[in-house]
């Protein structure tokens, strides 16, 4: 049995893996009109490979969140699915908007100078959100309170340090793309983008603060939810 659940999952992990690639090919270079891009290609092979890297990762520190992490589950706060719905288009708004302008109309040039500091924060940024995951097992898709997975609170690896740790790493893939893809345009989205993140940061603060014990004793002793020293 334990061989079938193994099996079954390994399919379902490819599965959702290649429909995932094909989905974000698309998305990065039908707005761009050709997919003779480098930069395009260069950005897709970089996530591609940050994916593979974490999973890898992710197989022998928390293997759990991988599996919990392919569905969602009963409980999710309504309030999170109007996020999804309000997050999402602006988040694919940054492909569109950069291949628009880097590549169909020209709106604005970048130095590819800028193009390293991409690459610092994609990598400082996936560095962290991998991490956040590796030692928090309850690290699923939607917010909600786990209770028969015995949800408690996590306070090692980075989560001594601020309380929400994968949400400060998800801004460097955000704030890295319009960087890679040469788009001064496509910080609008990216900016809405992080918006959003601080928005769902808050709530998922406040559902944890109300429904988590020992939430609030953490709280107080790391005090800052996303930037110390700042909030």
């Amino acid at each position: 049995m334990q061989e079938i659940h193994r099996s079954s999952f390994t399919s379902r992990l490819l599965l959702a893996s290649l429909a995932g690639l094909g989905s974000f090919v698309a998305i990065v270079f039908w707005p761009a009109g050709t997919i003779g891009w480098t930069a395009g290609w260069l950005h897709v092979a970089l996530v591609t490979t940050g994916m593979w890297t974490s999973f890898i990762y992710l197989r022998r520190a928390n293997p759990a969140v991988i599996e919990h992490r392919l569905r969602t589950h009963r409980g999710t706060k309504y309030w999170d699915w109007i996020w999804f719905a309000l997050f999402t288009p602006a988040f694919l708004a940054i492909y569109t908007v950069a291949g628009l302008d880097a590549v169909r109309f020209e709106w604005s040039t970048m130095s590819l100078w800028l193009w390293p500091l991409g690459l610092v924060l994609w990598l400082s940024g996936y560095a962290l959100l991998t991490w956040a995951m590796g030692v928090n097992p309850f690290f699923e898709k939607t917010v909600r309170i786990q209770a028969e997975r015995g949800h408690r609170v996590i306070d090692t690896g980075p989560y001594r340090f601020v309380r929400h740790p994968g949400y400060l790493g998800f801004f460097g893939w955000i704030l890295s793309a319009p960087l890679f893809l040469g788009s001064w345009w496509a910080f609008l989205p990216a900016l809405l983008s992080i918006a959003c993140v601080v928005i769902r940061t808050a709530l998922e603060d406040r559902t944890l603060h109300r429904e988590l014990g020992g939430y609030q004793e953490y709280a107080s002793r790391v005090r800052y939810r996303l930037i110390p020293g700042v909030w």
